[in-house]
This record gives C-alpha cells, sequence and structure tokens, in this order.
C-alpha cells in the first residue's frame, strides 16, 4: 500500500470508528439492580487454519457459583469496535446487573484479538466463537486457567447460552449457531442476510451482478485496513502479507473487483461466491437457535429485506423466530436513539418496548420460563404515533398503482395515459439519495435531490385519508434502451443499463421526502424484457393531502452508475404500462 494510502486508511479509520460505536453517556447509572466482578480473560483458540487470540471479558454476577449456577449471554463488537465500546461493554453490564453470566470479546482482527478480519465466516469466526462456548461449558479453560464451572448447563458441556449484539455482532451469532448447536437464543441487531445484496444490490435481480454502494463499502474497507495503524505491539497474526493488510485476501479482492468498475463473468462469481459463503444465507438452514430478528427502519447499509429473508427462512424450516423493525439503524439514530427506543449505550432494557421484548427471549429462551410470552410475531416502529404496531406476518402488496403516459400514477388501468417520456444519465451522479461516508464521520448531507432530465417519476393524487405502508414496494417496469441493447450481451454485466427506483412523499407545501433515504438500485437484466424491482422495506404514514411519488432515476451519488450515457424511454398505454404495488395496511392511494 503506497503512503497516500496509509494516511487515508489511518485517518478513515479514526473518523469511522467512533460514531458505530453506542457510546454509554458520562455519569449514567449502571442498569438492573444487581451486582458483578469483572475478569480479563484472553483465549487461544483454532479457527479455520488459524490459531487466534481472543480478547475477553467475563462479568460474573455475585451469588454465582457452582451450586447457584446461571445462564450465560455472549456478546461481541460492531466492525472496527472492542470489547470495550460503549455499547459493547454496557450490554455485557446489562445482562450480568440482571443475573447473566457474560461473556463480551473483541472479534477476530478487533481491539486486542488476533487474526484477519474475515467478516463473520463461519469456519473461522464462528469457529472461534464456538471456542468460547467450551469455555462457558466447563470443557476448556482460559489462558491464565480460569473456569466457568457456574453456568447453567443442559448437559455435560452444554451451557446455556444465548448471543446478543448489532451489525457484525449480530451476524456472528448466526454464524456461530451454524457450526455450534449448543446456542439457545440468539438477538442480531441490525445484520446483513447476503454481503453480494449488501454491498453490490440489484433490486430486480438477484443472479445478476448488482450496483456497487461504493461509499458503505469503502469506508469500512478503510476502518479495516487502519486497524494495524491504529493498535500498538499489533499481533503478527493480524497482518495480511498478500496484498492488503488487515483482511482476508478474499474480502480484498470483492472490493477491489467492485471499485474497478467491471465485472467480468469468472470474477464477479468468485465475488458472489465468497460473499454468500460468509453470509446467512448460505448457512442459515443449519441455524436452529430460537432467534429473534431486529432490524432497522434507518439503515442504507442492511435495509428491512435483510431482515425479513433471514426470518422467512428461519420460521421455513421451523426455528422459532420473531422480529422487529425498530427506528435505528446505521444510518441514522445509531448513538442516539429517538426517545423511548433501545439505547444499548445506556442498557434501558426494562423501559424500551425492543429491550422488554429481548429480556422476555432470554427469559423463555435461557431461563426456560414457560410461562414468559415473546410477544407478537411481527412488530414494528411508528415514528407518527411514536409506538410500535403489530402484525402475524410481514403485510404483502395489497394496492397495484399504474404508470400512466402524462406523470401520473392512478389507481385503474384504464385512467392510463398513452404516452412516452425520456431520461439520459450523466457521465457523473445527478441524483442523491444519501452520504453514506457524511453519516459515518459526522458530517451534514445534503437533501436528497435529482436533476432535471436525469429521471422520470410518477404523482398520486392527493390522498383523501391517511395511508400507512409497512414492507418493500414492488415495481414491474418495462424500459427502451437501445444503446444498452447493443452492449448488454458483451459478457461483461457492467454493460447492463443501471438505474434507481424509489417512493416520495410530498406535501401540500411541495416538501419531498424520500422515506429514510432509501432506494433501489437495478443492473437491468435485459432491457428487452419487464422486469420487478423489489424497493427496500419501509414503515411510513402518508398524511391527508400528501402525494406518493414514484421515481426511476439514471444515478445516485452513493453508488456506481451506468458505464456511458444510455438514454432510457418508458411507454405508457392503458393495456401495457409498469406497475407499482404497495403494502398498505390502512387507507389507499389514488
Amino acid at each position: 500500500m503506497s503512503r497516500p494510502r496509509k494516511a487515508l486508511s489511518l485517518a478513515a479509520a479514526a473518523a469511522l470508528a467512533a460514531p458505530l460505536a453506542l457510546a454509554t453517556p458520562a455519569g449514567a447509572a449502571e442498569p438492573g439492580g444487581g451486582t458483578y466482578t469483572v475478569t480479563p480473560l484472553s483465549f487461544t483458540v483454532r479457527a479455520g487454519d488459524r490459531t487466534c487470540a481472543v480478547d475477553a471479558d467475563l462479568y460474573r454476577p455475585d451469588g454465582v457459583d457452582a451450586a447457584h449456577p446461571a445462564p450465560a449471554v455472549l456478546t461481541t463488537n460492531g466492525f472496527g469496535g472492542s470489547k470495550t465500546d460503549g455499547s459493547t461493554a454496557a450490554t455485557g453490564k446489562a445482562f450480568a446487573a440482571r443475573g447473566y453470566v457474560s461473556l463480551v470479546y473483541s472479534g477476530l482482527g478487533f481491539g486486542k484479538s488476533g487474526c484477519l478480519v474475515s467478516l463473520d465466516d463461519p469456519r473461522i469466526d464462528g469457529q472461534a466463537a464456538a471456542r468460547l462456548l467450551d469455555f462457558l461449558g466447563g470443557t476448556r479453560a482460559a489462558d491464565d486457567g480460569t473456569r466457568a464451572d457456574y453456568v447453567l448447563r443442559d448437559g455435560a458441556g452444554d451451557p446455556r447460552v444465548g448471543m446478543i449484539g448489532g451489525s457484525y455482532g449480530g451476524a456472528i451469532q448466526l454464524a456461530t449457531a451454524s457450526v455450534d448447536p449448543r446456542l439457545d437464543a440468539l438477538v442480531p441487531l441490525i445484520t446483513w442476510n447476503d454481503l453480494a445484496y449488501s454491498l453490490a444490490p440489484n433490486g430486480a435481480d438477484r443472479t445478476t451482478p448488482g450496483v456497487f454502494k461504493w461509499q458503505w463499502a469503502n469506508g469500512f474497507y478503510l476502518m479495516g485496513e487502519g486497524q494495524p495503524l491504529l493498535v500498538p505491539s499489533l499481533d503478527p497474526s493480524r497482518i495480511n502479507r498478500l496484498g492488503c493488510l488487515h483482511f482476508v485476501t478474499d474480502a480484498c479482492d470483492t472490493v477491489r473487483l467492485l471499485n474497478s468498475g467491471r465485472y467480468p463473468d469468472a470474477e464477479t462469481r468468485k465475488m458472489l461466491d465468497f460473499a454468500h459463503s460468509v453470509s446467512p444465507v448460505s448457512y442459515l438452514d443449519r441455524v436452529k437457535a430460537p432467534t429473534l430478528v431486529v432490524q432497522g427502519q434507518s439503515d442504507s447499509l442492511f435495509n428491512l429485506n435483510e431482515a425479513r429473508d433471514s426470518y422467512r427462512q428461519l420460521r421455513a424450516q421451523g426455528v422459532p423466530a420473531k422480529m422487529i423493525w425498530q427506528s435505528w439503524g446505521h444510518s441514522g439514530g445509531l448513538t442516539d436513539p429517538a426517545a423511548g427506543e433501545l439505547n444499548l449505550g445506556e442498557g434501558n432494557l426494562e423501559t424500551s418496548y425492543v429491550g422488554k421484548r429481548i429480556l422476555a427471549w432470554f427469559d423463555r429462551y435461557l431461563r426456560k420460563n414457560q410461562s414468559t410470552h415473546t410477544g407478537p410475531q411481527f412488530a414494528y416502529y411508528r415514528d407518527w404515533q411514536s409506538g410500535y404496531g403489530t402484525a402475524d406476518r410481514v403485510p404483502a402488496p395489497s394496492q397495484k398503482l399504474y404508470l400512466s403516459g402524462d406523470g401520473k400514477l392512478v389507481d385503474n388501468r384504464a385512467k392510463v395515459a398513452r404516452g412516452s417520456r425520456a431520461y439520459a444519465n450523466w457521465l457523473v451522479p445527478t441524483s442523491h439519495s444519501e452520504s453514506s461516508l457524511a453519516g459515518m464521520i459526522g458530517l451534514p448531507d445534503p437533501k436528497p435531490y435529482d436533476i432535471k432530465g436525469t429521471y422520470l417519476d410518477w404523482t398520486s393524487a392527493p390522498l383523501t385519508a391517511p395511508a400507512d405502508l409497512v414492507g418493500s414496494p414492488k415495481a414491474t417496469l418495462k424500459v427502451i434502451s437501445p444503446k444498452t441493447e447493443r452492449v448488454q450481451g458483451s459478457g461483461d454485466a457492467a454493460d447492463k443499463l443501471v438505474l434507481f427506483a424509489k417512493v416520495y412523499d410530498l406535501a401540500p407545501d411541495g416538501t419531498k421526502t424520500l422515506v429514510n433515504r432509501l432506494v433501489a438500485p437495478v443492473r437491468v437484466p435485459d432491457v428487452t424484457r419487464p422486469f420487478t424491482v423489489e424497493l427496500p422495506g419501509i414503515v411510513h404514514r402518508y398524511e391527508t393531502g400528501h402525494r406518493l411519488q414514484f421515481v426511476i432515476a439514471a444515478s445516485d451519488t452513493a453508488y456506481s452508475g451506468n458505464r456511458g450515457v444510455k438514454p432510457v424511454t418508458v411507454t405508457s398505454a392503458p393495456e401495457d404500462t409498469g406497475t407499482l404495488e404497495l403494502p398498505l395496511v390502512r387507507g389507499r392511494v389514488g
């Protein structure tokens, strides 16, 4: 790595690490009423083909001993953090104060733990966590000889233990459960289902390489690469001498391919295969532990669709699973959740809806209290009521709207006007949804915008009553792009057309709101055929007098774009037009 690149890595890592940790407010009271002791421990574990040092803290509640054992909770940090992060340490304290033995550790490649960052790979990170379960089960000691003979067990070497954590500390739970059946309960928050979708999403086709989410991906890449420059006396096992500093080689190769702007088929398949292999989508069939899935509505890194996909797969295979869509995620409120929402740094478990659901989940599956009710199957935060709505399933699209040739969004095919409209992309981005990097380092983010001539929109009539949308809208589109058609068979996926679908809320005064700044990037599989786009899930009320506006844009500042200028035309006729389907739980549009 060149000297300027090293400097950039250092600066980015220093700037990014802080805002991604939920800080415990100065002077905050300890959560819960119980007291405990904290013991620093280290473990030398075999993970994959590596030997790694794991740095941990053991929180032992007073009064817990071999004659009075207690269930355990295992937790680790989010990306770029360590066991001493405000939220990570606070989680250990919170559960220890409530009578659980808590083991808090720094994930591989972070804090003082050794080995490379391997993106929560079950074969590496999952195996390392499984060795910590050995410690909690009494079959191995820490490096200093410390043993945990006071954790409740379901059998010889089988501790009663759950896991909790967010983002990077969320996926590790599923990875661990896929290689070790001893886990009894999981609470993954704001994490991914499929990194291929997270970092290069395609709202139209999961098998066609998507659109590179360059800001988020490079922010985390630089944070990881900066680790060796920030940690004194770095463990030699944390240095990769094969082209990058701190990640496993496949992770570096993936980011470099995405940054290249080219997607040759063979390399793309390798990238997708690696991203899938370290993602729950590839191993959830081996997870059996009851799982409470918690995802953030304000999250352009891991959107609600990711949680929904994991939840549905777990349910389909008979795993006890429930899901909550809370307000905060990676894109907003991470360090300052809305009033009454879960704040891990404060440990407000008894006073927040999500916190109470987590306590009930562990009470049921770790303390085996069969009378504990774990809550509704699905719950979602409603910012217009500062509370939660519930349902027995995630709502499916319930109303279909039609894209009229005059730019209207109508509720009846007969109202569609014949017409044709066009846009063209520039060689620089002309639409803006959000700046992930700005948010990560605490800089202001401009409001979303689209430059005239580089997008198309369809707008509904003003609503006559409120309409509540909960879930993922779907759009079926047919575009005309002769320039794309001529090159899309080249064998290079980058020659395919890129566009971005999104839904705005238009207030009577003209104010436009892009709900949670979410968009659906699309690399169109074939411009000669209709295609369906699944937009990110949202929870939003469109108030009386407001209008819903559906937009397809040529570019977005947070993503890579088209190679060359590719004009697009969209035609509409009553017998043949695009549609937008909305999962409405209240009201109608049109």
